[in-house]
């Protein structure tokens, strides 16, 4: 049974142990909101390189389904900045990649070299974020 479990403790983690390093991104699908986009990866397994989610490392932004108006509206905002940065670049970036929840990738997105996350806290439009319990934008 610990042999069973280890092979597929081994399978499950094989893309991510071979694709650790820097990755380009060969085409953004679509943006949900400001820190989670869907992306295409050229030379991946399609299983995990075709409409694979990354969730963008380090931020928070407010949810297109939030809580009340104010934060919907500062999600559209926010989601739209992300797109506008995403589709400006001629090169995308995922580094240090590593498996979120629900089954992104979590990861630092660099566009031409300027880090999404810097730009998004920049502007006002995401908020620092490190796994731990999240504040409210209503």
């Amino acid at each position: 049974m610990r042999g069973l479990i280890l092979v597929g403790a081994l399978l499950l983690s094989w893309p991510f142990t071979a694709y650790a390093e820097n990755v380009r991104v060969d085409k953004v699908i679509s943006v949900y909101d400001a820190d989670t986009f869907r992306v295409d990866i050229a030379g991946w397994p399609d299983i995990v390189g075709k409409n694979m989610s990354v969730r963008v490392n380090g931020v928070d932004a407010a949810e297109i389904r939030g809580k009340c108006e104010g934060e919907k509206q500062l999600a559209r905002q926010a989601r739209d900045f992300t797109r506008q940065f995403l589709a400006n670049g001629q090169v995308i970036e995922l580094r240090n990649i590593q498996r979120g929840k629900y089954f992104r990738l979590l990861a630092d997105v660099y566009v031409d070299g300027h880090s999404l996350t810097d730009a998004l806290l920049q502007s006002g439009l995401a908020r620092p974020y490190d796994g731990g319990s999240r504040q409210g934008w209503c």
